[in-house]
């Protein structure tokens, strides 16, 4: 019997950096649910986003405790999730691992050109590309004291799967 996951995931990024189909594409492989955290935000966050404004903090904190509630509540039950979740900021992560301290983020980088090529390229309910720089200027990089894996944009979400079970030493698909 191969290993399977033992420990949450959030798949962390700026817009447009493929959280959602990366996320889903490691719930797949690790047969374990699947949450969007777009799904989670209020209606007035998704308001605010499709007018072109950034959330601030206060728009973000009910909403990332939302998303942290629900990774110890699964954790809690013996499901290690799979969350798709921007969590730009360390202190965003901070909150996020409140619940679950021993949730792995997984971020998506890349170059700003290719992102915003994504961006547009693709529709999005409520989030413009207009909010992307606002996005990478937020962005804060995860610490060495954070439990954390980067990964390239650049390859495709079947590769970034294997580079997550490597890095997390959990066997390749047979």
């Amino acid at each position: 019997m191969s290993e399977v996951l033992r420990t949450p995931l959030v798949v962390m990024g700026v817009s447009g950096s493929g959280k959602s189909t990366v996320g889903a594409a490691l719930a797949a492989a690790f047969d374990v649910p699947f949450v969007d955290g777009d799904d989670l935000h209020p209606p007035a966050n998704k308001r605010k986003m499709a007018e072109g404004r950034p959330l601030d903090d206060d728009d973000r904190a009910p909403w990332l405790e939302r998303i942290a509630v629900r990774i110890g509540a699964e954790l809690d039950a013996g499901i290690p999730i799979v969350v798709a979740c921007s969590a730009l900021r360390r202190r965003y992560r901070e909150q996020l691992v409140a619940h679950a301290p021993s949730t792995v983020f997984v971020h998506l980088a890349g170059h700003a050109e290719l992102i915003a090529q994504r961006q547009r390229d693709r529709a999005h309910e409520f989030m413009p590309a207009s909010l992307l720089a606002s996005q990478l200027e937020a962005l804060e990089p995860l610490g060495d004291d954070e439990r954390g894996i980067v990964v390239d944009v650049r390859r495709s979400p079947a590769e970034l799967v294997e580079d997550v079970r490597a890095a997390l030493g959990l066997p390749g698909r047979a």
